[in-house]
């Protein structure tokens, strides 16, 4: 079995490289059988992409999905002066 920590590698390298979402600001976590993602993105699209790459660079692991979107806003006026 290959160590945890060069399963992380591969999937945050795969995140890193892929043409759908080139993403660098996500923290893997490989606990036993699970791969944890954790992190903030700007969509629910972007996050379960995210997941769908992790799924592929480490199969047989069950992927916990725990990133959360973001809630981005325009600017209300007050903010715009």
């Amino acid at each position: 079995m290959e160590a945890p920590q060069y399963v992380a590698a591969r999937v945050k390298s795969a995140l890193a490289e892929d043409e759908r979402i080139s993403e660098l600001g996500i923290l893997v976590d490989i606990r036993g059988e699970q791969l944890f993602l954790r992190g903030q993105v700007a969509d629910a699209r972007r996050r379960a992409l995210i997941a769908d790459v992790a799924e592929e660079a480490a199969p047989g692991l069950t992927v916990r999905n725990e990133i959360t979107v973001l809630d981005v806003r325009d600017p209300c006026e007050e903010e715009k002066l």
